[in-house]
């Protein structure tokens, strides 16, 4: 649970390989959080970022195997978690695959993996999730969409309506979540400077890990349902989801 100030004291990251994703528990770290579970589809390469949490003065730092494919082991992982460790005040869904849309529109297989793993994965791990916290009556679920699925474009639309549905499911799950304590945090960044889009072009209002990490922790003190990052991004995508569709097709998006 929370700290008098509203600190949170626990992290569990489903995903804990993300760049985000760590630049954000070591922000909760240097604000009182202690105990940081990381959930990461190859755990050994963990090792040096465990312990650097460790020496920034987390206490409990276990890094566990997981897999965002393997719906089948996801409930029992979830309730082997907190079982094991307690209360989580965060969970979060920091996990995904940008794939190849070039691939995914010629190879079935290559498209069904980004829509499983971004949103069969998301819904596999975040009901079990809602489920556990809903019962300690407290907690965050933040999870890490995309801009991209504000309004799908051609050029990454198989990425694009996989980000769509997890978000619609995740803002879904926050409202069935209203009155019980627990809340969905909804993160929609813009192209991240990160190893996932590592050689790619840069889009504009680019932004980097440790940005989104701020406005996670920003979001999380506030009690928002949605963080934008960059910003600005949220007028952008304002005006975006009017254009008319042939218009917006002509785009060079």
């Amino acid at each position: 649970m929370r700290d008098a100030l509203g600190n949170v004291q626990s992290v569990l990251v489903l995903g804990g390989g993300s760049d985000i994703a760590l630049a954000t528990v070591h922000r909760l770290v240097e604000r009182r959080a202690r105990t940081v579970v990381l959930a990461a589809h190859h755990p050994d390469r963990l090792v040096d970022a465990a312990d650097a949490l460790r020496a920034a003065g987390a206490t409990t730092v276990e890094v566990v195997p997981f897999d965002a494919d393997a719906t089948d082991t996801h409930s029992a992982l979830v309730d082997d978690l907190f079982d094991r460790f307690g209360d989580f005040d965060v969970v979060l869904v920091a996990f995904g695959v940008l794939g190849d849309q070039a691939r995914a529109e010629q190879d079935v297989a290559a498209a069904l993996e980004i829509a499983r793993v971004n949103y069969l994965g998301t819904v596999s791990v975040a009901v079990p999730v809602a489920h556990r916290l809903r019962a300690q009556g407290h907690g965050t679920i933040v999870a890490l969409s995309s801009v991209a699925g504000e309004r799908v474009r051609r050029s990454n639309f198989v990425y694009g309506s996989s980000k769509a549905g997890m978000d619609g499911f995740l803002q879904g799950l926050g409202d069935s979540l209203v009155g019980s304590g627990v809340k969905v945090l909804v993160v929609r960044p813009g192209f991240v400077r990160s190893k996932m889009t590592e050689g790619m072009d840069e889009a504009p209002l680019s932004t980097t890990p440790d940005a989104v990490a701020d406005a996670i922790v920003t979001g999380l003190a506030r009690g928002s349902e949605t963080v934008w990052v960059p910003g600005a991004l949220r007028y952008v995508m304002m005006v975006l989801r009017h254009v008319p569709r042939p218009i917006f097709r002509k785009l060079p998006l």
